[in-house]
């Protein structure tokens, strides 16, 4: 056969593929891999917020039941560690500087009533400053207060 009746055209190679509409896979990814780490921060949110609660229950107990620590060292402890409990479950910025009366209203943002600026509460905010102990009775009080105020943390 003669090549020139024939009217052979040469071989095409098909156009390159655009990167524009990617492929289904790369949508995916992209919904996918921010969804991924929104979740792993929450997770990570939740989970130093709940060891934090449970840590701070394990040492009010020790607070509690320690029986060579006075009444006004177990205060102390007890406003130490409500402010470290405040500071790891709630943003910083809000809650490192409060004192004295914000302090208090803070606290009682979580529980009902107004406990801590107008009840026993009110000891946590005196605590540095107290020159005498409080009574058997108040600082029983103030650890119900504080239990309950870590439950209510446990919540939200």
């Amino acid at each position: 056969m003669n090549p020139t009746l024939l009217d052979l055209k040469d071989i095409h190679e098909p156009e390159a593929i655009g990167w524009w509409p990617p492929a289904i896979g790369w949508w995916i990814l992209a919904v996918f891999i921010p969804l991924l780490i929104i979740f792993l921060v929450w997770l990570y949110k939740r989970l130093t917020r709940k060891t934090a609660i449970k840590t701070a229950n394990k040492l009010l107990t020790q607070i509690k039941q320690d029986q060579t620590r006075d009444n006004l060292q177990k205060l102390s402890d007890l406003s130490i560690l409500v402010r470290r409990v405040a500071i790891s479950v709630s943003p910083r910025a809000k809650t490192a500087g409060l004192t004295g009366r914000q302090w208090l209203e803070f606290l009682d943002r979580s529980i009902k009533g107004l406990p801590f600026s107008q009840g026993v509460g009110q000891l946590l905010a005196d605590a540095p400053y107290r020159k005498t102990p409080p009574t058997e009775q108040e600082l029983s009080q103030l650890i119900d207060l504080c239990e309950d105020w870590l439950k209510a943390q446990a919540k939200s």
